[in-house]
């Protein structure tokens, strides 16, 4: 299994500068403390031009602590071109403000998150979201692309 995980869900795990709740955070925490694990089989998906990466960059910490989103952040940084747990698929920036990346069509996606939507189709994974709303009101488009979203605080990213 394939996955790309928004920004929000390791800002979440961290707990500080966002808006979750306790149970999400705690929800964000378990799943990137597993997605970690050697023994999960999970890859996570990153983008050749380190697009997401530079995105987790802007807001979490290269030493890897206080939160376990700067742990996961950590773990990315220090094991991205081994080849083992993380997977890089190579996107296409363009100019076209209609559609972001050459390998999509036409779309009203946010800006900011059409970067993680065309890894995992790239990848055939699945994203990963916490608080996003936007990829609550984008479901169809992004179904019709043959991706799936994975929810993991249905109480903040579904409504």
């Amino acid at each position: 299994m394939n996955v790309v995980v928004d920004t929000n869900v390791a800002i979440s795990a961290n707990g500080r500068n966002t808006h979750a709740g306790l149970a999400c955070q705690y929800a964000c925490i378990v799943f990137l403390e597993e997605l970690v694990s050697p023994v999960k089989r999970t890859h996570i998906v990153l983008d050749e031009q380190e697009l997401i990466f530079t995105e987790y960059s802007s807001h979490l910490h290269y030493k890897g602590q206080p939160g376990v989103g700067d742990m996961f952040f950590k773990y990315l940084h220090d094991h991205m071109y081994l080849g083992k747990k993380i997977r890089l698929v190579p996107i296409t920036p363009i100019a076209d403000e209609a559609r972001g990346f050459n390998e999509l069509p036409q779309n009203s996606v946010d800006k900011n998150d059409r970067k993680f939507l065309v890894a995992a189709m790239v990848a055939g994974a699945t994203v990963v979201n916490a608080l996003d709303s936007g990829w609550h009101r984008q479901a169809d488009f992004v179904a019709d692309l043959g991706v799936s979203v994975r929810q993991l605080c249905p109480e903040h990213g579904c409504c």
